[in-house]
């Protein structure tokens, strides 16, 4: 129950400065507002963050990687189903990198790779939500299509509200802030 509250009130931070942020900079749509603000939250967790593992056990943190293990699953019971987690995952972690760490994925060199393959990941949930007849392919066309967009929007917000002290590790910055919010906002109880 405690980490149910928890968790609705981390996603209503951080829906709260999605808004903020995305109303700043002249955004105004309420579904990608809180979808964003759920892929934060979700990514909040560092064992969310990082599922996927190899098959030794490691941590996946690179998208080639990430792609390259999918590949060498070749079951085809539920391919459609696994193919579009993966692809939604891929979708999240790139905008989540390379928006909240941008300079870090500036700095290894992938940010052109993580936006077209945000874009790309994107549009693939989109298209096999509508093969699967679900709901909701049309969030997902639009996270595709303003891809990098939302990614600077990301950026800007990290730079307002979680701007890292100078020489600081920008991860654990943020997650000392969001731990700090977790603690003040716990103990008001």
């Amino acid at each position: 129950m405690e980490k149910r509250l928890l968790s609705d009130r981390l996603q209503g931070f951080f829906y709260n400065l999605t808004q903020r942020s995305f109303s700043q900079l002249g955004i105004n749509d309420i579904t990608v507002a809180r979808y964003v603000a759920d892929v934060l939250a979700d990514f909040a967790r560092s064992d969310r963050l990082y599922p996927i593992r190899s098959r030794a056990g490691r941590k996946l943190d690179s998208v080639v990687e990430i792609l390259a293990e999918s590949r060498r699953e070749t079951a085809r019971e539920n391919r459609l189903l696994r193919e579009r987690a993966l692809r939604k995952y891929l979708g999240d972690y790139t905008l989540f990198m390379s928006g909240i760490f941008r300079s870090h994925v500036e700095g290894k060199g992938f940010l052109d790779y993580y936006l077209q393959e945000g874009r790309r990941s994107y549009w693939t949930v989109s298209e096999l939500d509508l093969s699967l007849y679900r709901t909701g392919f049309i969030l997902f066309q639009e996270l595709s299509k303003k891809f990098e967009y939302y990614s600077g929007a990301l950026d800007y917000m990290r730079k307002t509200y979680f701007a890292p002290e100078p020489g600081e590790d920008p991860f654990a910055g943020f997650l000392k802030q969001i731990e700090g919010w977790v603690k003040v906002n716990l103990a008001e109880n």
